[in-house]
């Protein structure tokens, strides 16, 4: 009887214990939806940016459809800039409620955060540019140097600005 309790118990500890040889689980996906697709006539559409190491693809889905599948080995860059312009059109609308509101809107600024991602297919160049939320450009940047392993360039006023960041952090 004791030595059927002592098998079973090593039955039940080998069987529930994960071997040591199992494979380490893949890295997570990275996943982005506070993104908007430009399409060439400046319309922005809600979009959905991936970073996919299972397939070691970025992609592109909009409304549950994808709309660019880029394998890593042929992505050639990343470029941010960032833009700032009044909101004289939104201002224009809020006068006609509010004239003193209006006004305030005007002089406001909005900024926004720009992605370019120039890739090629069969030795063609292509490029899609993304409009990235306030909130998530920061760990877009991280997700394309762990994903893809480059480094986003800064452009315009962005390299600036990067530079009077990193100078108030050293100063």
């Amino acid at each position: 009887m004791k030595t059927q309790v002592q098998l079973v118990a090593l039955l039940i500890s080998v069987l529930t214990v994960p071997p040591c040889f199992a494979q380490a689980p893949a890295a997570p996906d990275a996943a982005f939806s506070g993104v908007k697709l430009a399409d060439p006539k400046g319309k922005q559409t809600d979009a959905r940016l991936i970073f996919s190491d299972t397939n070691k693809n970025l992609v592109v889905k909009v409304a549950d459809r994808e709309v660019l599948n880029v394998p890593y080995d042929q992505l050639d860059k990343f470029s941010y800039e960032y833009t700032k312009k009044h909101r004289i059109t939104q201002g224009a609308v809020v006068m006609v409620a509010s004239l003193g509101a209006g006004a305030i809107v005007m002089m406001t600024k909005s900024k926004s955060h720009w992605l370019y991602i120039d890739f090629h297919e069969q030795n063609v160049p292509k490029s899609v540019v993304l409009r990235m939320d306030k909130k998530e450009y920061k760990q877009i940047f991280d997700a394309v140097k762990t994903h893809t392993g480059k480094e986003v360039e800064f452009l315009g006023d962005a390299k600036n600005k990067k530079k009077d960041d990193s100078q108030k952090t050293n100063g």
